[in-house]
């Protein structure tokens, strides 16, 4: 792992040669809440739960950090040499018509075709789970129109096409982000939280935004908690729940930080991880709630 070039080809087989066996759509879901909830980890646990039923997964990471690779298990040597398509100019005024920098004197191709964005720059990190590193997306629908917006919009609207595949999308920290821009062809979307107001009160508030948008479907994810009264608040502040279409509680565990930054290895071993445990839940969740539209 860590080869560029057979990085790439692998991604490419992915796409081809690998087509999970369900039919329809797929699920495409983005993942969002206030900073250090756990928002990467969540992402790439789900990755690996998906992944293990024979699922295609493309973890698209939207996070300026880029720590979703680590995550996943690519070499953090390697994974620091990714350039997010946010930032890849050459690739940016190929297929937008303009550098970013370059100032308004250019013709702006708003809905430039970027179907192959994933064959050039997908990685992949095992046989069905391939990351694509996107950077971030500017504001609301009708966010920045400048080239690095028109070209990150345009591979949303073109990774929601994609069929019999998981799409997950790891968003950045906090909702000032989160527009159509962002969530435009998403399906259902995991709000992640800690057990205190103000980390709830950004879960909520994404929430709100996600069914504005169109996602009607929208689980919430309560991480780190360490007793029943972290679960007695979050009962009071949702309501018992009836705002979201499930509620997952992720207990606090220590072999999180022993296993960081690889947390996939919390879904192996003979005694499953009781946070895998927990995200186990919401992936039936996820595909539950995918079956009714």
């Amino acid at each position: 792992m860590g080869d560029k070039k057979s990085d790439i080809r692998n991604a490419v087989r992915y796409f081809r040669a690998h087509r999970a066996p369900s039919s329809g759509d797929g699920m495409r879901i983005v993942i969002a809440g206030k900073g250090g909830v756990g928002k990467t980890t969540t992402c790439a646990i789900l990755s690996s739960i998906f992944a293990e039923s024979g699922m295609n997964v493309l973890a698209v990471d939207e996070d300026p950090q880029q720590n979703l690779a680590f995550s996943l298990g690519y070499l953090p040597e390697a994974a620091s040499g990714i350039i997010p398509l946010s930032k890849n100019a050459a690739y940016i005024e190929e297929k937008v018509g303009v550098r970013p920098g370059s100032g308004w004197g250019g013709m702006l191709r708003i809905n430039p075709e970027v179907n192959d964005v994933v064959e050039r720059f997908g990685i992949a990190i095992d046989d069905h789970i391939s990351l694509l590193v996107m950077g971030s997306v500017s504001t609301a629908a009708g966010g920045c129109l400048c080239p690095e917006n028109a070209l990150l919009g345009s591979v949303i609207r073109y990774i929601r096409l994609r069929r019999n595949e998981v799409i997950l999308m790891d968003t950045q920290a906090g909702v000032e982000h989160f527009g159509r821009a962002t969530a435009d062809g998403f399906s259902q979307a995991v709000v992640v939280t800690e057990p205190s107001y103000n980390a709830y009160s950004v879960a909520e508030h994404a929430a709100s935004l996600s069914r504005e948008l169109g996602i009607n479907h929208v689980h919430l994810v309560v991480n780190k908690v360490r007793s029943a009264s972290d679960i007695q608040k979050i009962e009071l502040l949702s309501g018992g729940g009836e705002k979201f279409t499930s509620v997952h509680y992720i207990p606090f565990n220590e072999a999180i930080i022993d296993s960081e930054p690889d947390v996939r290895s919390l879904c192996s071993g003979e005694s499953e991880n009781p946070v895998a445990e927990s995200l186990r839940d919401l992936s039936r969740a996820l595909c539950a709630a995918a079956e009714e539209k």
